[in-house]
Parts: C-alpha cells; sequence; structure tokens
C-alpha cells in the first residue's frame, strides 16, 4: 500500500507507534469493518515492510460473527528456547497488559480455495506445531479499552508483542476444557483458571480465521503463526514487571517487559 493510498487513520496510528504519543479517540470517526481491515493490514506490513506472518483471533464465543482477526508485526515477536525468559524491555506499553495463550503454526500455504472448505480439524491438520504464548497488550488510544471497539480493532485490537515458548507437537485429542494454566505478573498473587478458554477448544476458530485471512486473494504462508485468545484476561502490565506463564502439560514461559 502506498503512502498516498494509506488510510488516515493507518497513518496516525503509525505515527503514534513511532512517536510515542497516544491518539484521542474523540477526534477520529469510527471506522467500519472494510475500513478496520484496511488499516490493519497497512500499519501492520508497513511496520514489517511486508506481509503479515504473524496473526491474532479470538472471541467472547462460538460465534464467527463476534470474532476478531488482526494481522501483527512479525517483527514484535520473540521465541525462547527450552527454560529462557526472554527480555522485552523498550517497548511502548501504554495502558499495557499480559495475556496467556496458545498459538499455532500453519506448516503448509493456504489459499483462499482451500480455506473455504476447511472445518476445524481439517484447518488443524494445516498446522504443524503448537506453544504456549504470552500476548502483551498495549493502547495507542488514550482513553485505553475505553476506547470505541472499532478504533480498538483498527489497533491491531491493542497489540504490542507477542512471545512464544518452543514449539510442540499438535494433540488434535487434547481435552482443553479440563486445561490447567496460570499467569503472575510482578508481586501479584497468580492468576489460575481452569478449562476458560471462551471458545473452549483454541483450534476452533482456525477455519474461520483462515477464511478471513484469504480475504480478497490473500494467502497465509506456510509457517504464519497465530495466537488464539486469553485464557486468563488481560492482566495490567508495567514497565520492568515479569510476567510469566504456565500451562499444565505444556510448559513454561516467562519475560520481563
Amino acid at each position: 500500500m502506498t503512502q498516498q493510498a494509506m488510510p488516515a487513520l493507518a497513518n496516525a496510528l503509525l505515527q503514534a507507534h513511532h512517536n510515542r504519543e497516544a491518539l484521542d479517540a474523540a477526534a477520529w470517526p469510527l471506522p467500519d469493518a472494510s475500513e478496520i481491515v484496511a488499516v490493519q493490514h497497512a500499519v501492520a506490513e508497513t511496520l514489517d515492510a511486508h506481509p503479515a506472518r504473524t496473526w491474532k483471533s479470538g472471541g467472547p464465543a462460538r460465534d464467527p460473527q463476534r470474532l476478531g482477526h488482526s494481522p501483527l508485526p512479525s517483527s514484535r515477536m520473540q521465541q525462547a528456547r527450552a527454560a529462557e525468559s526472554l527480555e522485552v524491555c523498550g517497548l511502548w506499553l501504554a495502558n499495557g497488559g499480559a495475556e496467556a495463550e496458545i498459538a499455532f503454526r500453519i506448516g503448509r500455504q493456504v489459499d483462499d480455495e482451500l480455506a473455504a472448505g476447511l472445518d476445524q480439524a481439517a484447518a488443524l491438520a494445516l498446522c504443524d506445531a503448537m506453544a504456549i504464548s504470552i500476548e502483551l497488550t498495549a493502547s495507542r488510544w488514550r482513553e485505553g479499552s475505553a476506547a470505541p471497539d472499532s478504533l480498538r480493532q483498527a489497533d491491531l485490537q491493542s497489540h504490542a508483542a507477542l512471545l512464544l515458548g518452543p514449539w510442540l507437537p499438535l494433540q488434535p485429542k487434547r481435552d482443553w476444557s479440563t486445561q490447567a494454566c496460570q499467569i503472575c505478573i510482578g508481586d501479584a498473587e497468580p492468576v489460575r483458571r481452569v478449562g476458560s478458554h471462551s471458545l473452549i477448544d483454541p483450534a476452533w476458530l482456525l477455519p474461520h480465521w483462515l477464511r478471513f485471512a484469504c480475504r480478497e486473494g490473500r494467502t497465509v504462508p506456510a509457517g504464519t503463526v497465530v495466537t488464539t485468545g486469553s485464557w486468563t484476561g488481560n492482566l495490567p502490565l508495567r514497565p520492568g514487571q515479569l510476567v510469566a506463564i504456565s500451562f499444565a502439560g505444556l510448559g513454561e514461559l516467562s519475560a520481563r517487559a
């Protein structure tokens, strides 16, 4: 997308990223669904200078109409090796937060024709690995989570960075409804949850996300990563704090913001 063709809202959000100066939501008209998609792609692809290979997807219920999807800048993704703790100091974490999630990696290129016929099992079969993940969030809006939903959607759904644990084999028969997880930030008491993902099985969204990501002739390249929504809610995070997550049977991951 050329600078001339870039939506004004995308330009403003990019300036906010570069200058670390939040925008006033009241000064902007609310974008419609097609404008949100255009802004998301313009921001993510400009920050990375190439089409997105990292995504976030999720929603409050098993309703495709209530799912949100956003491309992310892959330059803001890090992956840990074994028990390594990540360092992500220097991020702009205005209205910052952290979430414990599960991510999947696509093992082959997917186009709109292939995506059109997928169910959950077929979409999961296109993946070649999964990982526990921490999504760090931040808002380019002064109002943070109080900004209108459409503006927060356009702002890459308040994304700051994606942190991955080591890749794990897929477990198609895993009972996610009994999955225990925990997140701890700084000196706060750990937040523990069991079977708390809003979709019960995070892989449920994979076919819906792939159809969205392949719209308008786009393709999802092999190696693309999608993180699939929070198990613990979005908990406040300040620069300098340590965030640590664990998923029973899947491992642990920590990072200092």
